[in-house]
C-alpha cells in the first residue's frame, strides 16, 4: 500500500514538473536581457532586468497606430472573458431551469437540439456569425466581441443535470410560501447553484480570455485588440529588428498567462466541489 502512494505522488510531482518547467522557462528569460538570450540561448536562472523589462512591456505602445499597450489589451481581454462568462452562466442558468421546472412540450428534445450545437463550434459557422454581427452594426465593439458567444450547450448540461439533482420538496416549500418562479429561482436556486457556477465562470473565463479567432474577425480598430491578439501580433514581427525582442515577448506571454492562473487559484475549490456535485 505505501508504495503504491509513492508510486502515485511521484506521478503527481513529475506531473507538476512537467506543467511548471516551460513556466518558469519563459519566466525566467523575461529576465534577461535580448543580448543573452541570443548569445547563450535560453536561460534557467533569473536575469537582472525584471523591473525593466517588465515595464516596458506594460506600456510599450503596439500595432499600426500606437496606440495600445498591455495595459490596455489586458483590460480588453479581462471585459470579454468576464462578460463571456457571466453572460454563459445565466444564460445557461435561465434555460436549465426552463427546461426542468417548467412543463414545457417536448422539453428533452429541446434540451438534446441545445446538446447538438456542440457539433456546430465558432469555426463551422464563423461567416454566418460574421454576417449577423455585421449587418446588426456591431463590428468594433465589446457587445460584438461578447454576445454572439454566450450561448453555452456545455453550461446548459451541466446546470440541467445539477438541478436535477436538487430535492423536489424545495420546490413544494417554495410554492406553500406563495413563492413566484422567480423568486424560487433567485432566493433558492442561485445560492444553490454557487459551486456549479464557481466551475463554469473558471472554464467560459480562460476560454473567454484565450479567444483569438473571433476577435481577430470582428475588429479593425486596435482599441478593442486583446491581449492574445498583441502577443501574435508581437511574434510576428519579432524579427523585424536587429537585436529580436525574445525578453518582451516572454514577459508579454507571462502577463497574458496571469488572470487565468489567479482566477483558477481562487476558484479552486469551488471549481472541484461544483464537478464532484453535478455528478449526483
Amino acid at each position: 500500500m505505501r508504495n503504491k502512494q509513492w508510486m502515485d505522488h511521484l506521478i503527481l510531482i513529475l506531473g507538476v514538473l512537467f506543467m511548471l518547467t516551460p513556466i518558469w522557462l519563459v519566466f525566467a528569460n523575461s529576465t534577461h536581457s535580448p543580448n543573452d538570450i541570443l548569445t547563450h540561448g535560453l536561460q534557467w536562472g533569473l536575469g537582472d532586468n525584471f523591473i525593466q523589462t517588465y515595464s516596458e512591456a506594460w506600456d510599450r505602445t503596439l500595432g499600426f497606430t500606437g496606440g495600445i499597450t498591455a495595459k490596455s489589451m489586458v483590460i480588453n481581454s479581462l471585459i470579454m472573458g468576464l462578460g463571456f462568462s457571466l453572460g454563459k452562466i445565466c444564460i445557461s442558468m435561465l434555460a436549465a431551469y426552463a427546461l426542468v421546472y417548467f412543463r414545457l412540450p417536448y422539453a428533452t428534445a429541446w434540451f438534446w437540439l441545445i446538446f447538438v450545437t456542440l457539433l456546430l463550434p465558432l469555426e463551422v459557422r464563423i461567416i454566418p456569425s460574421y454576417e449577423v454581427v455585421s449587418k446588426l452594426g456591431l463590428l468594433n465593439s465589446y457587445t460584438g466581441l461578447i454576445v454572439p458567444l454566450i450561448a453555452s450547450a456545455t453550461a446548459t448540461f451541466f446546470f440541467r443535470q445539477y438541478y436535477k439533482t436538487i430535492p423536489d420538496e424545495l420546490l413544494e416549500a417554495a410554492q406553500l410560501d406563495n413563492a413566484g418562479p422567480m423568486r424560487f429561482f433567485i432566493d433558492i436556486l442561485v445560492p444553490l447553484s454557487r459551486t456549479m457556477m464557481a466551475a463554469i465562470f473558471i472554464i467560459m473565463f480562460v476560454v473567454g480570455w484565450n479567444q483569438y479567432l473571433w476577435p481577430i474577425m470582428i475588429t479593425t480598430n486596435e482599441d478593442y485588440y486583446t491581449i492574445v491578439m498583441g502577443i501574435k501580433q508581437l511574434l510576428n514581427n519579432i524579427y523585424d529588428t536587429s537585436t529580436p525582442r525574445f525578453d518582451y515577448a516572454f514577459a508579454m506571454v507571462i502577463i497574458a498567462m496571469l488572470p487565468p492562473m489567479l482566477v483558477v487559484i481562487i476558484f479552486q475549490r469551488w471549481f472541484v466541489k461544483g464537478l464532484v456535485e453535478s455528478e449526483k
